[in-house]
């Protein structure tokens, strides 16, 4: 089993090609960022819950957070551990050591609302992270990165130069 590595949520983000919102998340003690694609709904419930905005009513995601909290138990951690076909796979643990399973976008709204720690299986940010060299240019981890991995990187270089913070207001 490979190792976790530590991350933070670095932002929400809209795809400009398929107006899709996606996740990035920034490994704390290194350059690769793991874009997540995700559903409005989610987006919207991490974006809330990292501005602090609380909306009138309870999200999906405030509702869980209530349920565990009522229970007497609370969020501790979340990890993404595996990537099919582009889509995530997380899993949040609570102080009991029960593991849930999770999609990642779910998680990461819970690991934005409790800032409880997100972490990484290695080989899926090593199958899907991108490099951040030094000048702000997405890179392929390895020369020899698949052609799916360098559009992937087109892609997402393309997203960077056309991604406005104002996509994301309400």
């Amino acid at each position: 089993m490979s190792a976790d590595v530590r991350m933070e949520i670095a932002g929400v983000r809209m795809d400009v090609p398929t107006g899709q919102p996606v996740v990035v998340l920034r490994e704390v003690d290194g350059p690769r960022r793991l874009p997540i694609w995700v559903g409005t709904n989610e987006a919207t419930s991490i974006v809330f819950a990292l501005q602090g905005i609380e909306p009138p009513r309870p999200l999906t995601h405030d509702l869980l957070l209530s349920v565990v909290d009522a229970l007497g138990r609370r969020v501790t951690g979340v990890v993404v551990h595996t990537v099919e076909d582009t889509v995530f796979h997380a899993a949040v643990s609570l102080d009991d050591a029960t593991v849930v399973d999770a999609r990642a976008s779910d998680a990461l709204a819970l690991a934005a609302r409790t800032s409880c720690p997100i972490r990484c299986a290695a080989a899926v940010l090593d199958e899907a992270g991108l490099v951040l060299s030094a000048d702000g240019e997405l890179r392929e981890q390895s020369p020899a990165a698949p052609r799916e991995a360098e559009a992937q990187v087109r892609e997402f270089r393309d997203f960077l130069d056309h991604v406005d913070p104002e996509d994301f207001q309400s």
